[in-house]
């Protein structure tokens, strides 16, 4: 209805929504009353012609299992309820009250690295283990492989902000993990259904992700990007910002790095995103490793790997194994899950 409205933006449709119950307010503007001051005449003439607006929208939400909820509803999320720009509308898909618990917000680059996308998997999982809802926006890269720690385990919930209608799967291959968060946590969007996902929507997201955090944890990130608004977003509202320390040459690591020069809080395991939350007793749970221990010899050019990515030729004039050598113990450490290779490059998966 009011959200759908054509020309509307956040800070309208707040306004509109502190005038009264949003249905007698939507019936008041079709008629042609003015309910609020200071909007122009040609966003007054096109609210007034959205006939069979709210049944469209009402078929949409019966028909994806979406719900809605405003600011004035006392299921309204109490985490953001006293944001200065929380949505005014939240449509939703799964249970609300995870976002009672305790939050950490993971974030990085959509175009991340095969380590960075490990470590953000392995910290979601380990949040999940203990009982930390993890907040993401189910973008590729690092925002998707963070939920999918959690969804590995049966411990923890998701909360993913979405930047397009919650009908409209984005990116399109994630319609297993959209599922899979609204039966383990929550689906959120300030967009009605049928949104696509236009590009002025997602620092909008990203503000709301960022006021849902208590934690926000930067895997990965270039030193210009979504990552650094939603960062700035959190910075905003006091919201504890750590970083992923990452190689010194890599430009998926230039904004993490950036960040530590900053003063931000590395974190490097579970273990110190949980000191940040000030969970201190007790003893803290982490994932077990199921992947074969590397042997006494694969462990040098494993350790080649860790620092950046390389080739076979750097590995060999560093250790000065031969060629053979060390392609057989890359293969080993491939087949063990300990390192990938993309493009004659190396990498260790920590």
């Amino acid at each position: 209805m009011l959200f759908r409205s054509p020309l509307q933006t956040h800070h309208r449709l707040r306004r509109l929504i502190d005038c009264g119950e949003p249905g007698e307010t939507f019936r008041a503007i079709a008629d042609g009353k003015r309910v609020v001051e200071g909007i122009d005449d040609r966003v007054w003439h096109a609210w007034r012609n959205v006939a069979g607006l709210d049944e469209e929208l009402a078929r949409r939400c019966e028909l994806h299992g979406i719900s809605v909820i405003t600011t004035r509803d006392a299921r309204y999320p109490a985490c953001l309820a006293g944001d200065r720009q929380a949505p005014a509308v939240l449509f939703h898909r799964g249970d609300l009250s995870v976002m009672n618990g305790r939050r950490v917000g993971i974030i990085g680059t959509r175009t991340a690295s095969l380590s960075g996308c490990n470590f953000a998997r392995t910290l979601g999982r380990d949040l999940a283990l203990n009982d930390i809802t993890v907040v993401s926006g189910l973008a590729r890269g690092i925002d998707v492989h963070a939920h999918r720690g959690v969804l590995a385990e049966s411990l923890g919930a998701a909360v993913a902000v979405v930047a397009c209608g919650l009908d409209v799967i984005y990116p399109p291959e994630h319609g297993l993990e959209w599922d899979a968060v609204a039966e383990r946590g929550v689906l959120l969007s300030e967009a009605p259904p049928g949104t696509p996902p236009e590009t002025h929507r997602f620092p909008l997201r990203n503000r709301i992700l960022a006021a849902l955090s208590e934690i926000l944890v930067v895997v990965e990130s270039r030193a210009r990007g979504g990552s650094m608004i939603t960062v700035r977003e959190a910075m905003k509202r006091d919201v504890t910002v750590m970083a992923v320390p990452g190689p010194p040459h890599s430009p998926v690591s230039d904004g993490t790095n950036a960040l530590l020069k900053d003063g931000c809080e590395p974190v490097t395991d579970v273990s110190d995103v949980l000191v940040g939350l000030e969970l201190t007793s007790g003893a803290f749970r982490r994932g077990t490793d199921t992947r074969e221990a590397p042997t006494a010899a694969e462990r040098p050019v494993l350790a080649a790997c860790m620092s950046r990515t390389t080739t076979v030729d750097e590995i060999v004039m560093t250790l000065g194994l031969s060629v053979f050598d060390t392609g057989v113990l890359l293969g080993r450490l491939e087949m063990k899950g300990w390192v990938q290779h993309v493009n004659g490059w190396w990498e260790a998966l920590m």
